[in-house]
């Protein structure tokens, strides 16, 4: 039994590094992380600034937070393609567009969060 859970806190000690060192990378690589994060900033300070209920606030950094994660799965997607082939190949055009809607069909989600939120 000791044996499996310290197996186990290795493995997660393992994850934690790794998505730290994923975090990092498209940090200093990618701008639009950059500039997600910064929206997130404006978003979450609005949030607790204004008079909004728990849930209201949970929904507007859950959702930016989900942004974030949009976009690091949208890099992990471009730096995939462009790594297997330099080629050009429209399938490789369409993973990358579809990866980017994600990131956008999310973002329209934030945002007609805070729309439903500060009309309703």
């Amino acid at each position: 039994m000791f044996a499996w859970a310290k197996s186990e806190l290795l493995r997660l000690k393992n994850t934690a590094t790794w998505s730290l060192q994923g975090w990092i990378s498209t940090w200093r690589n990618e701008k639009s992380l950059r500039q997600w994060f910064a929206v997130n900033v404006l978003s979450d300070t609005l949030a607790f600034s204004l008079d909004l209920t728990s849930g209201e606030r949970a929904l507007i950094v859950a959702l930016g937070v989900l942004i974030l994660a949009a976009e690091l799965m949208n890099t992990a997607i471009e730096e995939t393609v462009d790594y297997i082939s330099t080629n050009h190949d429209p399938r490789a055009g369409r993973a990358k567009d579809a990866g980017s809607a994600a990131v956008a069909v999310t973002a329209i989600a934030g945002g007609l969060a805070w729309l439903v939120i500060l009309l309703g």
